[in-house]
């Protein structure tokens, strides 16, 4: 694992530049704040840049790296919401917001799915009452699989990042990266070919908007041609590779629960489940901390979650969440502008 902890000086730094940002922006997702996220940046202490360049350009065999340390007013966030669809005009927690997505442009931009969330950049992470038995990061009490973030997409993104507001009960975010599996070079080369069909989980369908019956439109229609386009992807997937890359550091895509069984090809099949017992041996427990700040490699490595028992008195575990990408433009058709973050 790559962990840095923050020094008190850097700390006070970075709480000079997050005092100067927010006198100017009510969001994290200000589209003016996006552009200009990364300028921020260049402004943070050098040994964190430092730390995160590195983790982008080294691709460490962990796939992930964590920044603990910075300090949250428990007071100041209130309660663990009940609903990410019941969002105040300014987060209580507006200023980790922008130091994630400060943090997040030395990888790359924020991107949002106009069918997560209602289209939102900054994703809610906390137990939902309605959602406990779902394969949702508002999920509970079953085992979030692990998984690549949306990895049904071509435009996923390269990059998860994730702030941990609170923990109390220590829940683990499960991760695993690929460099640390073992697999034979033969079905190795079977991976790399295109005979796996990855379906939309259920966080990009519509009976998981915020009101199912009444899906948001601006002028073009584009949120329910988004939802159109993920229906389908459920009746008609593509059939796609795993990994990718390198074959002796290979990048991955995949998403168990939501891939059917290869049909008539049973090396393929002997290929994926092999890829996916060597994952499940080298899964490992991570539990994230108040103020802790983690990036997974989307393309190296997977994460999940352990299931837990929420109480919904405001104390539960709360994250929050984003999508990076390293290259915007290669999902510029479909999002309506150049500047627009939103893939429909």
């Amino acid at each position: 694992m790559t962990n840095l902890t923050l020094l008190h000086e850097e700390i006070e730094a970075i709480k000079a530049i997050l005092i100067n940002i927010t006198s100017q922006y009510n969001s994290a997702e200000d589209q003016e704040f996006l552009m200009d996220a990364c300028l921020y940046a260049h402004e943070l202490p050098k040994r964190l840049r430092k730390f995160v360049n590195d983790f982008k350009n080294s691709e460490p065999k962990s796939g992930f790296c964590v920044i603990s340390g910075y300090p949250v007013d428990d007071a100041a966030i209130g309660k663990t919401p009940g609903h990410w669809k019941y969002r105040p005009e300014i987060s209580p927690a507006l200023e980790i917001e922008l130091l994630l997505v400060i943090l997040g442009s030395l990888l790359g931009d924020a991107l949002a799915w106009a069918t997560q969330q209602d289209g939102h950049i900054i994703h809610e992470i906390f137990p939902i009452k309605e959602c406990e038995d779902e394969q949702l990061g508002t999920g509970s009490t079953q085992t979030l699989w692990w998984h690549c973030e949306d990895a049904f997409h071509d435009y996923r993104g390269d990059y998860i990042g994730m702030a941990c507001l609170r923990n109390p009960d220590n829940v683990p975010t499960t991760i695993a990266s690929v460099d640390n599996t073992q697999i034979d070079p033969e079905l190795i080369k079977l991976l790399f070919e295109p005979h796996f069909i990855i379906r939309p989980d259920d966080s990009h369908q519509e009976k998981n908007a915020s009101d199912p019956y009444n899906i948001p439109m601006d002028t073009s229609d584009s949120r329910r041609m988004a939802y159109q386009s993920i229906r389908e992807m459920n009746n008609n997937g593509e059939k796609v590779s795993v990994m990718y890359g390198h074959p002796q550091s290979p990048y991955i895509r995949i998403d168990p629960y939501f891939m059917p069984r290869v049909e008539g090809n049973e090396p393929a099949q002997l290929a994926v489940e092999s890829l996916i017992k060597s994952i499940d041996e080298v899964l490992l427990d991570v539990v994230p901390h108040t103020g802790d700040i983690f990036f997974i490699d989307n393309c190296k490595a997977v994460h999940g979650r352990k299931s837990f028992k929420p109480r919904y008195d405001g104390r539960d575990r709360w994250l929050k969440r984003i999508n990076i990408t390293r290259d915007l433009r290669k999902s510029r058709s479909a999002r309506t502008s150049c500047i627009s973050r939103t893939i429909y």
